[in-house]
């Protein structure tokens, strides 16, 4: 069990409320032909993840420490100016998406009121939990949070009885759906993460994995956590694809439950709501347990440190550690009451590029045998997908500038 239990952790963290309702809009709109766009997506996803542990079993270091010690700190400028925006705005969605999960399941008074106040609940327990519990109690609350989504989404995917040989044949026969190009991109782009792909380093020291061994190992949760994100990703669709949702943000999942009432009864409607809620509470859990370390250690390269097992033991008792935990629990939070148009703007044309950027450097590092020695350097076959995913998310990221500006 230990040694799958990270996988949970992926998974868990990477699947969000943004993951869930893309997908499940998608298969409003479009349709059960989207199912095998989600599990391409976790494919994509697996292969940057997969890359990002290898060079890490090869050399002792993290993929940022990599960027800087081989690329430069241009590249590491880069990331960290993307980074302090994506932790605001994505902290900030993450509570307002377990404030919208809290409105669903315990509403208290009217449904702004109950949102900000379980939105601060859950970025306060989430805080707590995180400082107090230690890696261990971590891994332990994702998995149940894991076991929660599983069992309510495959429950409601079963419970609306989808028309299963059209979902084989959209798998097993992939097609491109009429006016639903901006969908596709969604789906394939959007699910499993995009800053959080980076924390799986962090996650990997506290196993102290190295070497041929550890890759077999990362291998094994990768597979595990992204088998777990293209299920999540898919069903989503599949429960789109039976009901009629309109909308944006995470008040989407409310309109989706009270559509699934009215399919399933009352009890859809309590099932997907409970899964909504561990999937979100899990991104929340996630986010702060494991960002923190990338600014840690971003500091630490600054000071000419690389941390190493010994030195990394008790990163989670640092300074760096614990002051971004606090500054990323609780300084979002006042963006229950406000939208940040701007922010947003920033944020969106800064994220289309990140994706690009990692996979272009995983192209720069594990293909130098000087660098990770020829055991571990990129396949041809890898660096083909690597190039293949690099030229999709830049596509990607100029759609979604354009789309923002237009906006």
């Amino acid at each position: 069990m230990s040694k799958i239990i990270l996988g949970f952790v992926v998974a868990a963290t990477g699947v969000g409320a943004g993951d869930l309702i893309t997908a499940s809009l998608a298969g409003s709109q479009i349709g059960v032909v989207l199912v095998w766009a989600a599990l391409g997506g976790a494919f994509i996803k697996f292969v940057l993840a997969e890359g990002i542990a290898r060079w890490q079993m090869a050399t002792g270091t993290t993929v940022l420490e990599g960027w800087v010690l081989r690329l430069g700190r241009w590249v590491q400028w880069i990331f960290f100016v993307y980074f302090v925006l994506w932790s605001y705005c994505v902290g900030g969605a993450l509570i307002n998406a377990c404030g919208v999960a809290g409105v669903g399941l315990f509403p208290i008074g009217d449904p702004q009121t109950s949102k900000i106040f379980w939105g601060i609940v859950h970025s306060v327990v989430g805080l707590t939990l995180v400082w107090i519990g230690g890696f261990r109690i971590f891994q332990y609350a994702m998995s149940f949070l894991t076991a929660i989504m599983f069992v309510t989404v495959l429950s409601t995917v079963f419970l609306i009885s989808p028309d299963w040989a059209a979902i084989g044949k959209t798998i097993f026969h992939p097609a491109l759906p009429k006016g639903g190009t901006a969908w596709l991109l969604g789906v394939l782009g959007g699910i499993g993460g995009t800053v959080t792909l980076l924390s799986y380093s962090y996650w990997v020291r506290e196993k102290r994995r190295a070497g041929r061994q550890g890759v077999k190992d990362c291998r094994l949760d990768l597979g595990i956590g992204y088998g777990l994100t293209a299920f999540f990703g898919a069903a989503m669709v599949i429960i789109g694809s039976r009901v009629t949702v309109e909308g944006q943000g995470a008040t989407v999942a409310l309109v989706l439950a009270d559509q699934l009432a009215r399919v399933l009864g009352p009890a859809g409607k309590w099932i997907f709501l409970w899964g909504f809620w561990g999937a979100v509470f899990s991104s929340l859990l996630g986010v702060w347990q494991s960002v923190p370390y990338l600014f840690a250690d971003f500091l630490h390269l600054q000071r000419g440190i690389v941390l190493d097992e010994s030195r990394d033991k008790n990163i989670t008792k640092t300074k760096e550690y614990r002051g971004y935990l606090l500054a990323l629990a609780l300084v979002p939070i006042h963006l229950l009451w406000f939208k940040v148009q701007q922010v947003q703007l920033i944020y969106a044309v800064m994220g289309a590029f990140f994706m690009p950027l990692l996979g272009l450097t995983l192209l720069l590092l594990n293909t130098r045998p000087a660098w990770v020695g020829r055991e571990f350097k990129n396949r041809w076959i890898t660096n083909l997908i690597l190039i293949l995913i690099l030229g999709f998310f830049l596509y990607i990221g100029a759609q979604e500038i354009i789309n923002t500006v237009a906006r």
